[in-house]
């Protein structure tokens, strides 16, 4: 079994090659390589029973593409993205990226002729607008940003091509995962991490919306366990569409906060500063957050049970020592 993960030198690829280092297996077969491909050389991860080797790819360029899909590559993780707010304002490179390159790679996985398994990061970006809540795993997609679009034609070319047989496709829309480690990104919601993940280190951030914002997470622990589940479900149990959201809860700002206070107690909290940032709560509010996420959780996978949960995850998993 060969692996790639393209976007393997982010949180999620990173996080999800360290896991299935140590599983070891993956579709009931032993894995034999796992490679991580990025725009930069990802860093490689420690292994001893599988080979991991680390490459440079741009999935906007198709020979970058072709040369890192290799003819006995047996399941590709598509994460690689420019994320919300970048994408917002560079509505060239989101196109390039986040719409070609999904092509790119669809199109070389087409080209093997093995049918390979792709499993395609999307995003809750692709709903919005004028669509009635609850929303479910029928619900018209009609994103209200450039990167939301982009996403949502990603979904339509991963059931397209599994539909023709090019490939076994399947792709979940992610919650915003929280709490990230490291430094804040270009994504609108980055700062659902950095008002947590800041304060816990004992530095200030900065809140752009208000406590009572709403919005559906998941931590990256058991994100990357529903990676691994969405790989292995049998191709006949995926249905007409592949694509779906994947299991989230819903929580307001103030109860993130709640949550870290719990665990960590009262000092992280006093760390945020609450400023607005209009274009932040534009982006992010035109997100729709009633999602109930019915085909996943059938098919196997999960939420976090708590939002301290996801704290103590990040305390466990990510916190930088002393």
């Amino acid at each position: 079994m060969n692996i790639l993960i393209i976007g393997g030198g982010g949180v999620v690829g990173q996080k999800l090659a360290a896991e299935l280092v140590a599983r070891g297996e993956l579709r009931g077969r032993e894995i034999d390589r796992i490679t991580l491909a990025d725009i930069n050389q990802p860093n490689v991860i420690p292994s001893t029973g599988v080979s991991v080797l680390a490459v440079e790819c741009d999935i906007s360029d198709y020979a970058s593409v072709e040369a890192c899909i290799g003819e006995d590559t047996d399941v590709i993780y598509l994460l690689a993205a420019i994320v919300s707010a970048h994408a917002e304002e560079d509505f060239e490179a989101g196109y390039r990226i986040n719409m070609m390159g999904t092509l790119n790679v669809l199109d070389r996985a087409r080209a093997l002729g093995t049918r390979p398994v792709v499993v395609f990061t999307s995003s809750i970006a692709v709903f919005g607008g004028e669509v009635p809540d609850p929303i479910t795993d029928h619900t018209l997609l009609n994103p209200q940003t450039s990167y939301g679009a982009q996403k949502a034609i990603g979904e339509l070319l991963v059931t397209d091509y599994s539909r023709k047989g090019f490939i076994d496709g399947r792709g979940f829309r992610l919650p915003t995962i929280s709490v990230r480690p490291g430094a804040p990104n270009r994504a609108a919601s980055s700062f659902m991490s950095s008002i947590l993940r800041e304060p816990l280190n004992g530095q200030e951030a900065i809140c752009p919306v208000d406590e009572d914002f709403l919005h559906y997470y998941l931590s990256p622990r058991v994100c990357v366990e529903n990676l691994i589940r969405g790989a292995e479900i049998a191709e006949e149990d995926l249905g007409q569409n592949r694509c779906m959201m994947m299991p989230g809860r819903m929580w307001a700002i103030r109860d993130l906060v709640a949550a870290m206070t719990a665990v960590a107690g009262p000092e992280p909290a006093r760390l945020i500063r609450w400023e607005a940032q209009p274009e932040i709560k534009r982006i992010v509010s035109g997100w729709r957050f009633d999602l109930r996420p019915e085909k996943s959780i059938k098919l196997g996978l999960k939420a976090d049970e708590s939002f301290e949960d996801n704290i103590r995850y990040y305390l466990e998993d990510d916190k930088p020592g002393p």
